[in-house]
């Protein structure tokens, strides 16, 4: 049997592997012949590009979902069966089978095993539920093997937890992994870590702090290991020098953070209660001082936004010298508490986004409440325009405080690379979206 795994892409998505398609390889039998495709280091041709396999499985986030679909059908019209998984089928099952043969509704260790023996047995299912979430003790290693050996950033990438402790309201991460925090053994963690080539790691778990002695614990037991390595987290865990000392020590050298507003009414409106603006500038100076750099990320639209934000976001991040920022419009994902309540409300005007053409071009989805559409997405793209200036840029760089790697090296090399995005893909993306409304 020959079975071809595909990752969709969309044109923002980073180098960088998901996981999840090798943890399957991993539980897929020994027998059975595996190809893999990543949609973004190798785009796929629908008309010719299509391999001669016995199934496709295609893993699915919301903003790759219609890429997901087109490939899944134009395999189907060649009577080749495809299985859709991921977060984006786990909570739109109805929806993603109209494109597929096969469901997989959330966590996959023991559902795929059982769907591939149906499938041998001409008894494939049209849904595959697991009764539990997995016991982190059985999560396996990813197969590794199947990834291409060239496209990719120089990077080993490594999951420690599955979930968040945390609630909020316009993250979909509950609706895959549940309310729950499951981190791995630490012995398995040192062992994978182990066995991998390079150097830099980066933990791709949504909270790599979200339990404080459990991340005690395997930060001490990785510091023997001499890796660098950069992850994300919440601030909760940042409030304690001791804690960034321990980060220090392990290795750490990044970390991307989820400050998402200055308004302490939006954070506790969108449920995010581990954040307070007052803390920012002294943990972000805790941080830089310890030779880690920061990767921030910001969201625009919430209620209290109105148009002073932008501006008011920007010298902030310019002010405490941020390495990047990431500006994002608030999305409402599906079945999120955010897509309820403005559904409920009558404010989303666009409720099914993802299967738009371009839906960054076409966002922001609802209606805001202090400003306009327009305002909102001309202060979103003005703010990713002035941060990423040569002025920010210079302004930026970290002359006093303890140099880093990323810092002296690829400072300047990144900041160019996030002009030409902001160029391209910010400021030409609503040039078409204007030709395409008006």
């Amino acid at each position: 049997m020959k079975i071809e795994l595909i990752s969709p892409a969309v044109e923002e998505n980073a180098p960088i592997p998901n996981l999840a398609l090798p943890i399957l390889a991993s539980l897929t039998p020994k027998d059975v012949i595996l190809s893999f495709t990543d949609d973004l280091l190798t785009p796929i041709n629908l008309e010719k590009g299509l391999k001669d396999v016995d199934l496709v499985g295609i893993t699915v986030l919301t903003k790759t979902a219609l890429r997901a679909y087109q490939i899944s059908e134009a395999y189907r019209q060649r009577g080749i069966p495809v299985v859709l998984g991921g977060v984006h089928p786990s909570v739109l099952p109805d929806e993603a089978k109209e494109h597929a043969d096969a469901i997989v509704i959330g966590e996959a260790e023991e559902s795929w095993p059982l769907l591939l023996e149906d499938f041998r047995g001409g008894k494939l299912k049209p849904f595959y539920r697991q009764d539990r979430f997995i016991d982190p003790s059985k999560i396996p290693k990813p197969k590794r093997e199947i990834l291409p050996k060239n496209g990719y950033f120089p990077v080993d990438v490594v999951q420690v937890s599955r979930g968040c402790p945390y609630r909020c309201e316009f993250c979909s991460v509950c609706n895959l992994f549940g309310e729950t925090y499951r981190p791995r053994p630490i012995s398995d963690v040192v062992e994978e870590i182990k066995s991998l080539s390079h150097r830099l790691i980066l933990f791709n778990d949504d909270n790599i702090l979200g339990n404080l002695n459990y991340a005690k614990e395997l930060l001490g037991a990785i510091t023997p290991l001499k890796k660098r390595w950069a992850g994300e987290t919440s601030l909760h865990g940042l409030r304690d020098p001791k804690n960034i000392e321990l980060l220090v020590r392990s290795g750490c050298i990044g970390l991307l953070i989820g400050f998402e507003s200055l308004s302490k009414l939006n954070l506790i409106q969108s449920k995010k209660f581990q954040n307070d603006p007052v803390e920012y500038e002294e943990i972000i100076d805790a941080l830089h001082r310890s030779g880690i750099t920061i990767w921030a990320s910001f969201i625009f639209g919430f209620d209290e936004d109105n148009p002073s934000v932008f501006e008011e976001t920007v010298n902030f991040c310019i002010k405490n010298k941020l390495f990047s920022a990431n500006f994002s419009l608030l999305t409402p994902y599906p079945k999120t508490v955010l897509y309820e309540r403005l559904k409920n409300e009558g404010r989303l005007f666009q409720d099914r986004w993802w299967l738009l053409e371009n839906p960054n071009d076409a966002a922001p989805f609802f209606f805001p409440k202090k400003m306009d559409l327009e305002t909102l997405r001309e202060g979103w793209k003005r703010a990713w325009k002035n941060f990423y200036s040569i002025s920010s840029i210079l302004r930026r760089f970290q002359w006093n405080y303890p140099s880093t790697l990323i810092n002296r090296l690829v400072y300047f090399p990144f900041q160019l690379m996030q002009w030409r995005f902001t160029q391209k893909k910010i400021i030409e993306g609503r040039r078409r979206y204007r030709r395409r409304s008006f």
